[in-house]
């Protein structure tokens, strides 16, 4: 059952509450009925059987009887009234039931409900007036049958167990509201990591797509031009750049395999899945660049690349790939460093710079998107990264990551 289908089981006050905008409503569910019938009836047979002591007395005048019958049927009609306004039903019946018996009913009904609908400040002053004038009603019209102290603490107990019970009432909504405002609350925060936790996955996702693909594509881009406007280059010539363009498309769709074998989740991966790049394997990402025609120098000093930790490993082969993917597409022809220094407890540092391109060439469209994506990365693993023009108008990338002591 959804929650709209048992609110007919709530008092109104829990109904609205469990759908916000039919809290200013406030209608009566079938609930409310059966418990305001009930207790009109309580209350009608309470001033009955007190109405009909009354008779029974010969010395109480018929006007009297008269009088009280229609107090009374008022007072218990007034229920009706009881939860627009507990406070003012509960006073104007107190005042009553000093010189009427027979709303005595109706005033246990109406403290019972000031209880539990009301904090506990009014119920306590409006049930600390009943009480101090509990003794008046029997001084004033004493009831032959029972003494005046029988009857004054009777009224005191029946007054204190209706405001006691109404109070508990109250107290247990009160809970059941909380928690289901908890149950809510944590609902929509579970929600919220659910939603914060894929868009991490996406970008992470990007991330990756964009520091492993670019780098591939940036090699068939750049040899792809160049056949392109150099027809008639040597024979040899063309078929070193062929190879690459090749070799190029064949390692993106081996890393556009693997990137999708991600997302379909590990019982889906396949079982030739190449291992994550790492500062050992940074070799290999320069000899590659030198066979597609880079100019690469490398200044390493790093006594053992294969203990550096995989994660600061990985996003120095992340730096290094997206630099010389850029220098490839903004300064070709040009000589790229490549320095790496470091060790356990020192960290490591990678710069990469170029100097400015000194011959024309086609210029490759860039997003910007790479350098964002490097110092995320970076900052994720717990260093920094700069970068900018240097003064000869080349560019320069320098980044600072941990490597924790042995």
């Amino acid at each position: 059952m959804t929650r709209t289908e048992y609110r007919w089981l709530l008092p109104s006050a829990m109904a609205g509450a469990e759908l916000p905008g039919d809290r200013a409503r406030a209608r009566r569910t079938v609930r409310d009925w059966v418990v305001d019938i009930t207790a009109f009836l309580i209350a009608a047979g309470i001033a009955l059987l007190v109405l009909a002591a009354i008779e029974a007395d010969e010395t109480t005048a018929d006007i009297v009887v008269v009088v009280d019958s229609v107090i009374g049927a008022a007072a218990c009609c007034a229920l009706w009234i009881r939860r627009r306004w507990p406070v003012g039903l509960a006073v104007a019946l107190v005042v009553i039931c000093i010189v009427e018996p027979v709303a005595a009913g109706a005033l246990m009904v109406a403290l019972f409900s000031l209880a539990v609908h009301r904090p506990f400040k009014p119920a306590a002053v409006v049930g600390a007036g009943a009480l101090i004038v509990a003794p008046l009603q029997p001084w004033l019209r004493p009831d032959p049958e029972t003494g005046f102290v029988t009857s004054v603490i009777f009224g005191v107990l029946l007054i204190l167990l209706v405001l006691s019970w109404g109070m508990v009432v109250r107290s247990r909504r009160q809970l059941v509201l909380t928690l289901r405002e908890r149950a809510r609350r944590a609902e929509a925060e579970a929600e919220l990591r659910a939603e914060q936790a894929q868009r991490l996955a996406r970008e992470a996702i990007a991330r990756e797509m964009h520091d492993v693909l670019a780098h591939r594509l940036t090699l068939l881009s750049v040899h792809a031009g160049a056949l392109e406007f150099r027809p008639d280059a040597p024979t040899a010539e063309i078929a070193r750049a062929a190879g690459v363009i090749r070799d190029s498309a064949h390692e993106a769709l081996q890393d556009l395999r693997e990137i999708i074998g991600v997302l379909r989740g590990p019982g889906d991966a396949g079982e030739g899945e190449r291992p994550q790049p790492t500062l050992a394997t940074l070799d290999g990402l320069i000899d590659e660049s030198r066979r597609a025609g880079m100019k690469v120098t490398v200044d390493q000093r790093v006594a053992a690349p294969a203990d550096a930790p995989a994660a600061t490993g990985r996003t120095v082969y992340r730096i290094a790939q997206e630099c010389l993917t850029n220098a490839r597409k903004h300064a070709p022809g040009a000589e790229v460093t490549v320095t790496v220094t470091g060790g356990p407890g020192d960290g490591l540092t990678i710069e990469v710079a170029n100097p400015a391109p000194t011959e024309p060439f086609e210029r490759v469209p860039g997003s910007g998107q790479g350098l964002i994506g490097l110092t995320e990365r970076a900052t994720l693993a717990g260093g920094r990264l700069e970068h900018g023009p240097t003064p000869d108008g080349g560019f320069v990338v320098r980044a600072r990551l941990p490597w924790p002591a042995a």
